[in-house]
Formats: C-alpha cells, sequence, structure tokens
C-alpha cells in the first residue's frame, strides 16, 4: 500500500474524530477543576431544572437530588406513614429474605439509571438512586447525577458514603444487573464497593415467586407491572425504561437538563415502588399464612420458611396452597385458570411430602404422595416420583408387600428405560419378599396341622 494514501487515511479518520468530538459550546471553557463561565451557566441551569445543588467532596464537585415525600403523601392504596410502619413491623424477618445473612434497619433502597440496558464495560451509571424511611415516616430520595464524566469519582465516593450507614441494600434485579455494573465502576476507579458488603435483598425474585400470576396479563414481571397489582399504584406520564439512556445522550449533546428530569421522576418512582413491595414482602413473612390472598403467595411464603427451618409454618403455608388452589379450580371468578392452580396444588403436596419425610413423619409423607397421584394433570416424572416413594414406603415401613408391588410397577419410566433396573431390582426384591411369606405361612400352617392330628 502506498504509504502516503495510508496517511491520508488515518489523517481523515482523526479529522472525523475531531468534528463528532467537539465541545459543546454550552460547556465551552470548562476546565479541570470545573471552573468556567460557561459552566456556571450551565450549573445555574442545571440546578433550577432539576431542583438539586452540587456537593463538594475531596474538592471535587457531584451533582446530588434530594426529595422527601412526607409520611401522608398516599402511594397506591396505603399511606407512606403505614408502609414505613409496616416495614418497621416486619424488618426482623429480613434474614429469611436474604438467605440468613443479617439483613437489618434501616434498609437502603437502591436502583441504577444507566447509559444502556445491556451491561458490559462501556455502561456507566449516570443516576445513582438511593431511598430511605425517616423517624417520622417520610421518604427521603438522593439522587447522584454524573453531568460529566470527570465527576465520576466524587460521586461513587459520595453513594459509599451514603451505604456506609445502611444495613441491608434493597434493589429491583440488583444481583444481576446494578450491583455486577456499579461495582465494575468502583473497580475502574480503584475504590471499595462498600454495597457488596451489605446484606443484599433483590426483590425480583421473591416478587416472581409471590405475584408471577396475579401480572401474566401484564408484558413482563416488570417493577411497574408488580406496582400496579400489588399496590395498587399507577403511573401517568412516566417515561419508559427504554428512553432513558436517549435522554441522557440528548443532555450530553445539548447541555439541556430538562430531558433529564422526567428521568429523576422515573427514578424516584422505581425507589418508591421497591419501597412499597418490600414492605409487603416482609408483612407478609411476619403474619404467615392468614395473611397471603392468593395460593401462589401461601406457596412461595411455604418456600421461605422452609429454607429457613421452620418446617411448622411452612407445612402450615403448604396446606393453605392446597386449599386454596382446590377452592380456586371452583370458582371461575378467580383471576388464574384451573391448570395454573392445579400446578400450584402439585406444586405444595410434594413440598409438602418432602418436608414430612424430612422430618421422619413418614405416614403423612405417604399420604401427601397419595394425594399428589390424585390430581389428573400431575406430570408423569412427579407420578413416578411419587410411586416410588410410595413403594419404599409400603416395603420397608407400612410393611405391605402387595402394595409396594402395584406402586413399583407404577413407578416404570417408559421414556428413560436406564431407571428402570432400579425398578425391576426392587421388583425382585419385593416378589422374594413375597414369597418367603408366602412360604413361611404354608409352614405355619403345615405345622399347626401336624400337632392337631397328633
Amino acid at each position: 500500500m502506498d504509504p502516503s494514501k495510508l496517511s491520508d487515511r488515518l489523517r481523515a479518520i482523526v479529522q472525523t474524530d475531531k468534528v463528532r468530538l467537539k465541545p459543546d459550546p454550552t460547556v465551552e471553557n470548562v476546565g479541570s477543576s470545573g471552573v468556567g463561565s460557561g459552566f456556571s451557566r450551565v450549573k445555574s441551569n442545571i440546578s433550577q431544572v432539576l431542583g438539586g445543588e452540587w456537593c463538594l467532596r475531596d474538592g471535587l464537585s457531584c451533582f446530588v437530588v434530594e426529595r422527601r415525600h412526607s409520611p401522608d403523601t398516599t402511594y397506591g392504596r396505603d399511606r407512606l406513614a403505614t408502609i414505613a410502619a409496616r416495614l418497621a413491623d416486619a424488618s426482623g424477618e429480613a434474614p429469611l429474605m436474604t438467605g440468613g445473612a443479617p439483613a437489618r434497619p434501616p434498609f437502603v433502597f437502591f436502583d441504577l439509571e444507566t447509559t444502556g440496558l445491556s451491561g458490559g464495560a462501556g455502561t456507566c451509571a449516570f443516576l445513582v438512586g438511593c431511598g430511605a424511611f425517616d423517624e417520622d415516616g417520610g421518604f427521603v430520595t438522593r439522587q447522584f447525577v454524573l453531568l460529566r464524566h470527570a465527576d465520576e469519582r466524587p460521586l461513587l465516593r459520595m453513594v459509599g458514603a451514603e451505604l456506609a450507614q445502611a444495613g441491608a441494600l434493597v434493589t429491583f434485579n440488583g444481583k444481576s444487573f446494578d450491583g455486577p455494573l456499579i461495582e465494575t465502576r468502583y473497580l475502574f476507579h480503584r475504590l471499595d464497593w462498600t454495597g457488596g458488603d451489605l446484606p443484599h435483598l433483590d426483590v425480583l425474585h421473591p416478587a416472581r415467586r409471590f405475584w408471577s400470576d396475579s401480572v401474566a396479563s401484564e408484558t413482563s414481571c416488570s417493577l411497574q407491572a408488580l406496582e400496579k397489582v400489588v399496590l395498587g399504584a399507577s403511573r401517568t406520564a412516566d417515561v419508559p425504561g427504554s428512553e432513558i439512556p436517549a435522554r441522557y445522550f440528548q443532555f450530553v449533546r445539548t447541555g439541556d437538563a430538562r430531558p433529564l428530569a422526567g428521568v429523576l421522576a422515573h427514578n424516584r418512582l422505581d425507589l418508591l415502588s421497591l419501597a412499597g413491595l418490600t414492605a409487603r414482602l416482609l408483612d407478609l413473612v411476619r403474619r404467615g399464612p392468614g395473611a397471603v390472598h392468593h395460593a401462589r403467595e401461601a406457596l412461595a411464603l411455604g418456600r421461605i420458611y422452609a429454607r429457613g427451618g421452620l418446617d411448622t409454618r411452612a407445612r402450615e403455608s403448604y396446606q393453605r396452597a392446597c386449599a386454596a388452589a382446590a377452592m380456586a379450580c371452583t370458582d371461575a371468578s378467580m383471576a388464574c385458570t384451573d391448570a395454573s392452580m392445579a400446578s400450584i396444588k402439585i406444586d405444595a403436596l410434594k413440598s409438602l411430602a418432602l418436608l414430612c419425610r424430612r422430618s421422619r413423619r413418614y405416614d403423612d409423607a405417604a399420604g401427601y404422595w397419595s394425594q399428589l397421584l390424585d390430581v389428573p394433570a400431575c406430570p408423569s416424572h412427579l407420578a413416578r416420583e411419587a410411586s416410588e416413594a410410595l413403594a419404599v414406603h409400603h416395603e420397608h415401613r407400612a410393611r405391605d408387600l402387595s402394595a409396594a408391588r402395584a406402586f413399583a410397577l407404577r413407578s416404570f419410566d417408559a421414556r428413560n428405560p436406564a431407571r428402570n433396573p432400579a425398578v425391576e431390582h426392587r421388583l425382585a426384591r419385593i416378589q422374594r419378599k413375597i414369597n418367603n411369606s408366602q412360604r413361611s405361612s404354608l409352614n405355619f400352617e403345615g405345622t399347626s396341622s401336624l400337632r392337631v392330628e397328633s
């Protein structure tokens, strides 16, 4: 290749980049220290539009927007004071939702708005929202806004200070998205991500287990769908999440902060919904199966208790799930289909059987396995599992060899022949026991008859 042509191509690329990266006229004359007449005008404009202020830390500045919603503010069906009291009363149940981690108040509700939804090294959080209830039941949000990339380090430092006194971090899909993304930014700046040391309650996963059926008509089990169904809250003139990155890039190009106002309002609503859902979840755990409104809630509650080793409460919840599912299958006004209710009943019966077997209540376990086989919609793999469990129970505990043989025959797997040798081995053993029992019976009868004749 002609070197002159190569140099011309490189020069053209460089010139193109210069045009693309031309500074916006609204932020000209901005030095590394953030001092300049142009930047002063931008600061003033942003403060007026977003209603925040510039905060200094270690000589560097970060823009922070703070809002307080009074305790009398109504969000959905309840006032914020009611939600705060509900959360405070049920805070002791939080470790059951965090896998035993010592979660405690104050709970900091945490949500990011980012430059992209796919994550990766090129994605950064331009808005970090933190919310918490104060002593009076008001809800305070602090939003840290990245207006210049040079401000990212002080922003991260201020977020770390905000989380320093937290007893637990509460997010919605934070374990998969928010946490890893912001931790990457901390690592980039060689800072310690203090949130990683906090007990982390990700509301998305329990919310799906509790209310996935309730939001089946929605596009997904999103925070907006859950807040509508569970909390009774609805949004008007809200910014769609898919538009948020474009609004930030528009601000970067033009220096006009007005597109960000809707983004901050969206983030504040997310934090409020996150707080309301967390309060509802912990309140259900505290009050137990008597507080549930749906069979799915009772089933999810039982699983939480079972993981926490609370077998009695788990058994009560599973029994409530069975009863509610059976009632819903005969009530056409219920929101869920009969197939969904049958699935809940099957899951609850299996959980009850396993729970009783673990606590050595073998007769009760056998009863639940039998009920599982009586459900018409029972999947074949679960029917085989129940039949196998009943074969074992009748062979080794109930000593009913005929019943054991019948259940062993039902546990044959036509689709997976590799499992059948174990079943054949069991059948052969049962048959030997039956033959031995019959021979013993014949010998006993023969001996008795000889004694009578003599």
